[in-house]
């Protein structure tokens, strides 16, 4: 196993993974609020903690990989209303359109998905919050509960802020109620426009938004597993009263390591639905392939910003098309022995803060060392897969899949006119070829269908 480094939030140091249990590496990652589509910014920490587990599955380790589905918050509530639909429909509805969507990425699912809608969690949750009044870091008021902020003495050395400068961004809702302005929603009454409640000991409601995720990782994981995951604009409030929350009722810090990935921007700001600059997965998969929307996302280092535009996305989609052409050229097998150094350079680099940049930058190397002159007629491919499965792009070397029958009778044709040398003829018959997803390849072997 290599020595892996990752970027601590908390402790602003790369810090070397020692994970209590090298067979069960818990990683949490905060995923969406299923009130609408998904866009792109959504879909970075899932691309980025999914590789993380198949990186740290490539070095030996064993993973447990959970990303939550928010599927109760205010967010829900009021689309739902705009919409004219129940809470619980929108919400169902926005959670199945998630799945789909980060299933056409092709990396697979993480090992739990819990939602905060269900029993044995919502019990968990309620649970989690008798514990923090039992112990004086919570009180009810009026129906709603409130976490006491200025209890936790630890508060604020996730993000690093002072205590009197933490503004919880919870406006004017409930603050007549609060006994400090800096304390923040455990428990929230329902209200008259809400369709969803849940029975409690301080009356009908919801949980904030906070809890749900405490309550959610430690459920699966257990307290002080080893990577907490998500944005960088969860640092603050919600990372930080995770851990809070955890502190007081448990007395322990609630992850190893925080692990945040920066921003997805557009036009020089974060890209968030609020703003109105965002671009749906599924459009951008659609149009770009999943292909390239994965190679995109690895392209800079998960920490920095990533800006987005149209020219990124091709850029993707060009590097895309160049690694499946350079592995057609290659040989099935193993790899050729010279190239084990570009090899370990690409792994060395993932264990270095996980950069992903870099190790495209070794992966490329090693495509014009092997396909070149000094190597291409005698190394085999099995570095190239290896390397591309970490990074989810092993579909780049799959084999071409079977051309519909539509597309073999056009072949068929363009075979015949090519034959009666009717070029015009054949060169139309390759277009509408194309048209319908791929590509005509004439070669010593034949003709060769390939997929765009």
């Amino acid at each position: 196993m290599r020595r892996i480094r990752l970027h601590d939030t908390r402790s602003g140091d790369q810090l070397f993974l020692r994970p209590a249990d090298p067979t069960c590496v818990g990683i949490y990652a905060c995923g969406p609020t299923v009130y609408s589509r998904i866009h792109i910014g959504n879909a970075r920490p899932f691309v980025i903690f999914s590789l993380m587990r198949r990186f740290l599955e490539h070095e030996g380790y064993g993973v447990k990989l959970v990303i939550n589905i928010t599927d109760v918050n205010d967010k829900i509530y009021t689309a739902a209303r705009l919409a004219e639909v129940p809470s619980k429909q929108l919400a169902r509805e926005m959670t199945e359109a998630y799945i789909g969507d980060t299933d056409a990425l092709g990396l697979g699912r993480p090992d739990a998905e819990p939602r905060a809608s269900d029993a044995k969690i919502m019990e968990s949750i309620i649970a989690y919050i008798t514990d923090l009044v039992g112990s004086g870091h919570a009180y009810e008021s009026g129906g709603d509960v409130f976490f006491a902020v200025r209890s936790d003495e630890g508060y604020g050395s996730l993000s690093h802020r002072r205590v009197d400068d933490m503004d919880q961004g919870e406006g004017i809702e409930g603050s007549s109620r609060k006994r400090d302005p800096l304390d923040f929603a455990l428990w929230k009454a329902r209200k008259p426009d809400e369709d969803t409640s849940w029975d409690s000991p301080w009356g009908p409601g919801r949980p904030g938004w906070h809890i749900e995720c405490s309550a959610m990782a430690e459920s699966l994981l257990g307290v002080g597993f080893d990577i907490h995951g998500g944005g960088s604009d969860l640092v603050f409030p919600h990372h930080e009263n995770e851990a809070a929350q955890t502190r007081a009722a448990r007395g322990a810090e609630l992850a190893r390591m925080w692990v945040h990935n920066g921003m997805i921007q557009s036009t020089g700001e974060k890209m968030a639905k609020s703003v109105g600059n965002i671009a749906p997965l599924h459009e951008v998969v659609e149009r770009y392939g999943a292909e390239a929307v994965v190679m995109y996302l690895v392209g800079g280092h998960y920490r920095q910003p990533l800006a987005f535009s149209e020219a990124a996305l091709e850029q993707a989609r060009a590097n895309v098309n160049r690694i499946r052409e350079a592995g057609r050229r290659l040989k099935p097998g193993d790899s050729h022995h010279d190239l084990e150094g570009l090899r370990e350079r690409f792994f060395d680099t993932l264990a270095r803060d996980f950069n992903t940049a870099e190790a495209l930058a070794a992966l490329n190397e090693w495509l014009r060392e092997a396909t070149g002159p000094l190597h291409g007629e005698r190394s085999g491919d099995s570095h190239l897969r290896e390397m591309l499965g970490v990074l989810g792009l092993e579909g780049l070397l799959a084999a071409a899949a079977q051309a519909p029958e539509q597309v073999r009778e056009l072949s068929a044709q363009r075979d015949r006119a090519r034959e009666e040398r009717d070029f015009a003829t054949a060169d139309r018959l390759r277009g509408e070829i194309a048209a319908l997803g791929w590509e005509v390849r004439d070669g010593s072997a034949g003709v060769e269908l390939l997929p765009l």
